[in-house]
Parts: structure tokens; sequence; C-alpha cells
């Protein structure tokens, strides 16, 4: 299968890298393994994009990690997690193909489990439709140039900037509310709950509930963020140190 000279691949690379970035389920097999996940519990496999580069963890000493000592052939498929459940945007697919890549191990930071890192070297990327039926038309299956895919300008996707804001809404509601707290001058057991919306490179958007009722303001960051880490560092200091 060829790219379609008429295709926008910049923003063909955009959609699957989001996709990378924020899938809702993530399928893998593995050459010579029945089962990837045999003896696995979900949170025990954990999946993250590295430049274009699906990155997997898993514990040392699973059938996973030494099917990637030995580079099997894998396949990664990802359906999209983009926007609301329901929305179009998550009438879509990503697959990836590769070898497996072990990167090394590392020691968990929250236990003493040693786990092993393992890349997946691709050789192919595809976007579909999730409801086309599987004789759907080639016109419905698009394969992604790697080197777009793999491009710098992708990683703050808007795949990476939802995910990005989930989490701070979901692991860091102290932090947010002691913003908001000391930003409002409001006492920190007045601020119900926060949320970040709309989070950009440029800017974030703030909405909050106290005892008058619900607010929202945009925060606009001095520069915009470049990568992950700038974001990262520009969030902290405009909102708090704790942030991650």
């Amino acid at each position: 299968m060829t790219v379609d000279p008429g295709l926008d691949v910049r923003r063909l690379a955009a959609a699957a890298r989001s996709i990378l970035a924020c899938p809702l389920e993530v399928q893998l097999v593995v050459d010579g393994l029945d089962d990837v996940t045999a003896g696995l519990d979900d949170s025990l496999l954990e999946m993250q994009d590295h430049g274009g580069r699906p990155v997997l963890s898993c514990p040392a000493d699973s059938a996973l990690a030494i099917a990637a000592t030995d580079a099997r052939g894998a396949l990664l498929t990802l359906t999209s997690g983009l926007g609301a459940a329901g929305s179009p945007d998550r009438d879509a697919t990503l697959t990836l193909s590769g070898r497996l890549d072990a990167l090394g191990l590392e020691q968990c930071e929250c236990c003493d489990e040693i786990r092993m890192r393992i890349g997946v070297e691709l050789d192919f990327a595809l976007l579909a439709r999730a409801s086309a039926p599987d004789d759907a038309p080639d016109e419905t299956r698009v394969r992604v140039p790697l080197a777009a895919f793999t491009s710098a300008e992708h990683d703050l996707n808007r795949g990476f900037l939802q995910r990005s804001a989930e989490h701070a809404n979901h692991c860091h509601q102290d932090e947010l509310r002691r913003a908001v707290a000391s930003m409002t001058q409001t006492r920190l057991g007045e601020v119900v709950g926060v949320q970040l919306t709309g989070l950009r490179p440029e800017g974030v958007e703030l909405r909050w509930v106290d005892l008058t009722g619900a607010h929202r303001t945009v925060l606009r960051f001095a520069t915009a963020a470049c990568s992950a880490q700038e974001l990262g560092e520009l969030l902290r200091t405009e909102l708090h140190a704790g942030l991650c």
C-alpha cells in the first residue's frame, strides 16, 4: 500500500500520533506468544509514546520481556481515546507493526519491582476507521509515512495534551485546588474542585467550583511550549510546583 500523494501527510501524522498518545484500548500481538498478557494485570503492562515510538513497560520476568530480548515481531492495534465517548474522534484505529527492542531494566518508583522497558522499532503505521467492515475498500485505510509520524513537530499532539490535562485533573487535585485558592485568595476548604481544559502549548483554561459558584479563566504562558518538558515547566510555574 502506497501513500496517496494528494493526502495532507502532516495532518495525517498528527492524527496518528494523537491516537498513540491517547488510546482507549491497546491490543498487542507478538510472534510466538499465544497470550501476551498471560499472568499480567492491566496495571502491569504500560505503554507510552516516546517521539512516535511505542515504549512498553512490564515485569522483567514476564513472557513479553523475554520476547523483547529475542527481538520478535509485534503488532499493536490502538483504538482512539480522543474526545468524548461516542464522538467521531473515537471512530479511528492505528495499527503499528515492528520488532520489539529490549531497552533495559528499571526499578519501579513506587515499589521494588524490576521492570523491563521495551521499545518497538516500527516498520509500518496504518490509520483506519474503526467502524469500517473487514471487507471495506482500501480507501478507508491509509498508510502513515514513518518519517512524518516520528517528527518532533507532533510531540505536543492533541492526544498528548488531552492525556496531560486528564492526568492533572485525576492525580493532582490537591495541587490544583491550592493553586486556585492562592490565585483567588480563597480558603482551600472552599475550593470544591478544579479542572484543566483546553490545554495548549500557549496556555490552558482553568475551571473551578467554590462556595460562590462556578468560575473559569484562561492562563496564557509567557512563551509557547515547544516540548513536553517545557509544557510541564510552564504548568508548574503558572499553577503548582507539584504538578508532573
